[in-house]
């Protein structure tokens, strides 16, 4: 990844007066623009004009001593599930292209605008969220970090937002995570993605997939960043985020299916990274998480991806189906086959889940675990329905495993340079959000060892 500067980085360069807002955006905007680059495919809308037009506004209040933030003036890009204020929310497809534009900022991206943050336009992703992988049919799809030239997926479902991060085009994003769509793309372009406990950001103003599982977080080049902007997008203050040291971290391995049928560098990876924090002397434990395998049955039928996306989308398909990506309709159309029993044995099999497992799971400070089974395939391989289904799944599944429990979690670069990108995940119950960024600033370093 190009040694793009993180925010704190930035917020001093901002500070001192060795940057201005209105540079970092023109850059920015730079980068979208170069016909080399992946920016045209990568951004859905530029607001050009009217991010130069704020990055004025945060440079003169800087000058005055009056900026809202010491992050202001900082670009960062918002996916394209977010209502802002004039435009149409499109989701990544065509079949919302008629729709009114939003009388309103969705209080996300509300929250980073009053933070100071500009924003420099909205992101490409899969249609509707609906995938892991990041194709999207409609306005092309970013290539990812590795190998370029060949032309590896970016991940999904906020494919643009990761991209926008890794190319300069933006110094954060705004994602969401259904079941890894921050995470997933963070680790297969070498960033950071983070899911937060889903209550503590408000899901207004942004197209569902399903609300039972649907998060907002940030993608950004540190952990450090990621957790300056989950503090906006959760209204908390933003204070100094202390990193845990290593040794006596008390780490636990799920060896229920959150390591099977992992990519060979994949498995290589992460083996190494756990090496590496046993040597720094964290305490890892492997351990079976038996009610792991409840969740496979849980989610037969499609689960609540299924049933509640198509809640919201029966009508839209009724009258625009034709112009959804198929891949998509068809994993929307396994909710219509779910009966109201089936989702009401869906909501008590996830209680008793998440009990369950926050039991397991207390003595420890965290799980450990791949953040995908695969690594980033081949666009060019991924034509072939069966090949992308069977992908699509290894991509999600042990990010799907912390969605279903309510949990929080972030993906790390695990990978060296010049190696393919692989992400490790830390994770932990609804509510440990500051332990998780503690404990993963205190080992960024140190698994890349």
């Amino acid at each position: 990844m190009p040694d793009f500067s993180t925010l704190k980085k930035l917020a001093e360069d901002l500070e001192s007066g060795r940057t201005s807002s209105r540079k970092l955006v023109e850059a920015c905007i730079a980068k979208i623009a170069d016909p080399a680059g992946e920016g045209q495919r990568t951004f859905i809308h530029v607001d050009r004009d009217a991010a130069l037009v704020a990055a004025d506004a945060m440079d003169g209040l800087r000058k005055v001593k009056a900026a809202p933030s010491r992050y202001a003036g900082i670009p960062v890009s918002i996916k394209d599930l977010f209502d802002i204020k004039g435009q149409v929310t499109r989701a990544g497809s065509r079949a919302l292209d008629d729709s009114s534009p939003a009388e309103q900022d969705a209080p996300t991206v509300a929250r980073l605008r009053k933070a100071g943050f500009v924003v420099i336009g909205r992101t490409n992703m899969t249609e509707f969220a609906y995938s892991g992988i990041g194709i999207n049919p409609h306005y092309g799809t970013p290539k990812g970090a590795w190998n370029r030239a060949e032309g590896h997926v970016p991940g999904g479902s906020s494919s643009g937002a990761a991209v926008s991060v890794l190319d300069g085009m933006a110094h954060g994003a705004l994602g969401t995570d259904t079941g890894g769509s921050c995470r997933i793309p963070a680790a297969y372009n070498g960033i950071v993605g983070y899911k937060p406990t889903q209550r503590r950001v408000p899901l207004d103003g942004a197209v569902p997939l399903s609300f039972s599982l649907d998060s907002i977080g940030p993608l950004a080049r540190s952990v450090s960043c990621c957790a300056i902007l989950d503090a906006v997008l959760a209204n908390e203050l933003i204070g100094p985020l202390k990193p845990r040291p290593v040794k006596g971290m008390r780490l636990a391995v799920p060896t229920t299916i959150a390591l099977d049928d992992l990519d060979a560098a994949v498995a290589g990876t992460f083996e190494r990274a756990l090496k590496s924090l046993a040597d720094h002397g964290a305490i890892i434990e492997r351990m079976e998480m038996a009610e792991f395998h409840d969740i496979g049955p849980m989610n037969a039928k499609g689960g609540f991806a299924a049933s509640e996306s198509y809640a919201w989308h029966r009508y839209l398909l009724t009258s625009k189906g034709d112009v959804y990506d198929p891949r998509v309709c068809v994993r929307i159309m396994r909710g219509e086959a779910q009966s109201a029993a089936d989702y009401i044995d869906l909501l008590n099999e996830r209680r008793s889940l998440i009990a369950r497992v926050n039991a397991r799971i207390a003595p420890y400070d965290a799980l450990v675990l791949p953040t995908t089974a695969n690594t980033p395939p081949k666009i060019a391989d991924l034509a072939d329905d069966k090949e992308f289904t069977r992908e699509n799944l290894r991509a999600l599944r042990n990010c799907t495993l912390i969605n279903m429990i309510d949990g929080c979690a972030i993906s790390l670069p695990a990978h060296r340079e010049g190696e393919i990108p692989v992400g490790l995940m830390l994770a932990g119950a609804g509510g440990s959000d500051r332990r998780i960024f503690e404990l993963a600033a205190g080992m960024e370093a140190v698994i890349r060892v």
